[in-house]
């Protein structure tokens, strides 16, 4: 998290000259002043807020803030404001006001995607990272079946088979955490993984894993819920992006998309339009949360467009 972004030289700018990029994530119970004492902060040490969004929540009586600064100057200089050093000068404040806190520098999030055999979720991802829009690396792809191996080496990504058997599943989640330490994942993506997570897993992974469900809300659940909602007669397709909690494809939302439909779609062209949402969601998901907009508030979240 000490990584400093180098920015290119502005036009006439000297070359030693770097720009340093931060946002900080807060909450903490509202009263007067909190903006001020941050303002004030960043102001002290020379930073330049170029965004700011606020939320207050007068049902939890909670205030949940970003904030990105940036810090341009000689080399030297820059290079000693990292976000740990910012962590622990801000600590002050945050303890007057209750707060919890979060420094981010600039550094890309790195991902893990989790993929089974469904590839549209991981090609919309790779096309994504490829085209600079993601937001993120990633990092690598594991997945618990070979079927996805060429379009993920195809891309020059790392792809790992680590199978899941009723008798090899704990093994195979301590598998999991090794390849997220070891590729440094900031962020697992279950890009259609087609496993449930164990309640343990969940936990140590609370915040740091994203999953993409195939439905608007939590209904048609099963192998094959677009044949479920044809034979329902629904009149909107959606997917879900959420947190991954114990409770199956009910944790906190992040985003959601929804397509109007209508009788004339069989159920494989429900399937060609749920896979749209799936993808703009999914990918939305991502990359706000790895520009650290989203911020968790018990089971919902506030979300920083």
């Amino acid at each position: 998290m000490s990584t400093v972004l180098e920015g290119a030289p502005a036009a006439g700018a000297s070359a030693k000259t770097r720009t340093a990029e931060f946002v900080l994530t807060l909450a903490c119970p509202e009263r007067p002043g909190i903006v001020r004492a941050i303002t004030t902060f960043l102001a002290d040490r020379g930073f330049d807020i170029v965004e700011h969004q606020q939320f207050d929540d007068h049902v939890s009586g909670k205030l949940y803030l970003r904030t990105a600064f940036t810090l341009s100057g000689a080399a030297g200089d820059v290079s000693q404001q990292t976000a740990e050093s910012l962590t622990t000068e801000f600590a002050a404040v945050a303890g007057e006001f209750g707060m919890d806190f979060s420094i981010h520098d600039g550094r890309p999030q790195r991902l893990l995607v989790m993929v089974s055999k469904f590839g549209h979720c991981l090609n919309d991802l790779i096309f994504r990272w490829r085209a600079g829009s993601l937001g993120a690396e990633i990092a690598v792809v594991v997945s618990n079946h070979e079927d996805l191996r060429p379009m993920a080496e195809a891309a020059g990504l790392p792809f790992i088979h680590v199978p899941v058997t009723a008798g090899n599943k704990p093994a195979a989640e301590a598998r999991l955490l090794e390849l997220v330490a070891e590729y440094d994942a900031d962020l697992v993506v279950l890009a259609r993984y087609m496993q449930v997570l164990s309640d343990d897993l969940c936990t140590k992974l609370r915040g740091r894993a994203i999953n993409i469900h195939h439905s608007f809300l939590p209904g048609f659940k099963g192998a094959k819920p677009y044949h479920q909602a044809y034979d329902r007669g629904v009149k909107m397709v959606g997917a879900t992006a959420h947190y991954v909690t114990g409770d199956l494809d009910e944790g906190p939302i992040i985003e959601q998309e929804v397509f109007r439909v209508d009788h004339a779609l069989d159920p494989d062209a429900l399937v060609t339009v749920g896979r749209d949402a799936e993808t703009q969601a999914l990918s939305r998901a991502v990359k706000w949360h790895c520009q650290h907009r989203v911020l968790l508030n018990k089971t919902r979240t506030v979300v920083f467009r």
